[in-house]
């Protein structure tokens, strides 16, 4: 048998290589064809002789043409760069025009953890204008032109109906798989570290996909991950474009192509395994199918809009944007295994700063530290607390569909679900340093700062002074601190703005309003014993630092955080006369309450 090699220009994944097989095997003569998208060439074994001009007519009819193609590293065309960069603030623009419109809010405004949804449906219309529609666009002109033979009198809307039908099989496959995949991952058991890794993965392999859309690394594009060709033929996904046109071949083509994945694809099927959850990896794998519907209903005019002169804009934009999406996962990956992304400072500062709290030593000799978890995140989310001392951790969970409420800590071995409302979780810290907790994906963080018995901290920077109280803290922040115990403690130095004092009913009503510049206005009450109390404090601004939490040693054990908007309320029934001040959570004065 004969053999001969070519070169072939224009293949960048295993899919090319199955797309030039098929079409080299219907010339005559031929009996294997082996491509190889790497090498960019073609090997062909054939009996008596070859026609070369059926060579050039079979891989132009798959979309490539003859030819070597030399890909250096990097681009020597400096319109690449120009383009580049004009793509980069084309896309900072978009980025301050959502943010400015409140876009990239949507998502939290509703019930649900639908902003990662939003986002695994953007890629999806990424990826069905790029990726997936280079990929399986192919097969979609294929039945879509076999249906134009078989009915060559329709028109309009008409038209449609074997993309309808393809991209319908492909929705249904990929919500069924999607559960599929997830519910193997819910077998597996993925440890945290686990799913940091494969959160990483999905990061490189987002931007190599990234790197090849901006066109500066010319050599990324001989760089792929798909399956195994064999695996493709055996599925007859391609084979199946040879049949005659009907509804149930589009439909199962439509299905198949889950087996046919993109780099995006790849990422989210990732993405749909590392959740352990049948409904979570259904929703992911169905939405992102979702997102790929309109690109592939639209393959002819789109994609000749696209080839048009704004083409190479489009994709270097869309680059840009998969490789900032990748940063921000390969961020999320770094905090599930606990390694604190420095790096990516701009990205883990947006979603991590918070307030700074000490624990509160109790008479049991357990150390209490009080947490939110809200939509957002947790408020406050780092804590310092001492080594070899018991802490009970207890988290308020206001919203159980948030991605926060999937709590997760590689140093502590937890994985928890939390519940709406309180949720403890008790541990002994046995060594300094710093415990890491986040949600599943990474997103939200915060951390446990674990000092020593003489307040020594990790990196030697200084001492935390604080005095343990039975039951009322003191804190030592940067110059050291008292704070006044129930009846008759110290008095403190603050500016007294003295409030007045409602009744309704039997309850005496007090009230403040919180600020970052002045902070409780006013911050002085004077109340009758043994009178019931309602004491509520309106936060004009989020709370920041110490003086962002609010407790009423003595006469509460609540801890409150600070949220614009929102009114924290305290209720009791003083018993003993005295004076009692009002203080952060690590008990700085910022007020009294005086019983009469």
């Amino acid at each position: 048998m004969n053999n001969c090699q070519i070169h072939i220009t224009g293949m960048h994944c295993r899919s090319c290589e199955i797309l030039i097989e098929d079409e080299l095997l219907k010339i005559p003569g031929v009996k294997k064809a082996h491509v190889n998208h790497s090498t960019g060439t073609a090997k062909i074994y054939y009996q008596k002789t070859l026609d070369q001009g059926a060579v050039e007519i079979a891989v132009e009819q798959a979309g490539y043409r003859l030819g070597k193609e030399d890909l250096p590293f990097f681009s020597k065309n400096a319109k690449e760069y120009y383009d580049l960069g004009l793509a980069f603030f084309l896309v900072v623009t978009l980025f301050l025009v959502g943010k400015t419109v409140g876009l990239f809010d949507l998502g939290s405004k509703i019930s649900g953890d639908y902003s990662n949804l939003t986002i695994v449906f953007l890629v999806g219309l990424i990826a069905g204008v790029s990726t997936c529609m280079a990929l399986v666009g192919g097969l979609v002109l294929g039945i879509s032109t076999k249906f134009a033979k078989v009915h060559p009198g329709l028109s309009g809307l008409d038209k449609f109906k074997p993309h309808l039908f393809f991209n319908g099989g492909r929705i249904v496959s990929y919500f069924f798989f999607g559960a599929l995949i997830g519910l193997v991952g819910s077998f597996l058991q993925l440890s945290i570290s686990t799913l940091g890794i494969l959160t990483i993965a999905v990061a490189l392999l987002m931007v190599l996909l990234g790197g090849q859309l901006i066109g500066i690394f010319p050599i990324l594009k001989r760089i792929s991950f798909t399956l195994p060709k064999n695996i493709s033929h055996r599925l007859g996904i391609k084979s199946r474009t040879g049949l005659t046109y009907s509804n149930k071949n589009s439909v199962i083509m439509g299905a198949l192509t889950f087996f046919l994945p993109c780099g995006f694809t790849q990422a989210m099927q990732l993405y749909a395994i590392s959740t352990g959850d049948p409904i979570s990896g259904a929703l992911t794998m169905g939405v992102f199918a979702l997102g790929t519907t309109p690109g592939l209903l639209s393959v002819g005019g789109l994609t000749a809009a696209i080839k048009a002169k704004g083409g190479e804009m489009f994709y270097k934009t869309v680059g840009v944007i998969v490789i900032l999406l990748a940063l921000f996962n390969l961020s999320n990956g770094l905090n599930l295994l606990g390694i604190n992304p420095d790096v990516l400072g701009m990205i883990t500062n947006s979603r991590s700063a918070g307030n700074t709290v000490d624990s509160l030593l109790g008479d049991d000799n357990v150390q209490t530290v009080n947490m939110t978890q809200t939509t957002f995140g947790y408020k406050p989310n780092n804590f310092t607390i001492k080594k070899g001392i018991p802490v009970r951790w207890i988290i308020n969970s206001q919203d159980g569909n948030s991605c926060a409420s999937s709590l997760v800590s590689e140093e502590l071995g937890v994985r928890q679900i939390l519940k709406q409302g309180e949720n403890i979780i008790e541990f002994t810290p046995d060594k300094v340093g710093i415990i890491r907790f986040s949600c599943s994906m990474g997103m939200y963080t915060g951390s446990f700062n674990v000092v020593s018995d003489n307040g020594q901290t990790t990196d030697n920077r200084g001492t935390i002074n604080t005095a343990v109280a039975a039951k009322v803290p003191s804190c030592g922040g940067s110059g050291g601190c008292g704070c006044g115990a129930q009846g008759g403690g110290n008095t403190q130095n603050f500016n007294e703005q003295p409030g007045n004092t409602e009744t309704i009913g039997d309850v005496q009503l007090i009230k403040a309003r919180y600020s970052n510049l002045s902070d409780l206005i006013p911050n002085q009450f004077s109340l009758a014993a043994n009178k019931p109390v309602r004491f509520e404090i309106t936060a004009d601004d989020n709370g920041q630092g110490c003086m962002g939490s609010i407790m009423l040693p003595g006469l509460s054990d609540k801890v409150d955080v600070f949220t614009r908007g929102k009114t924290s309320v305290f209720e009791f029934n003083p018993v003993k006369s005295g004076t009692y001040n009002i203080t952060c959570a690590m008990g700085v004065p910022r007020g009294q309450i005086i019983i009469n």
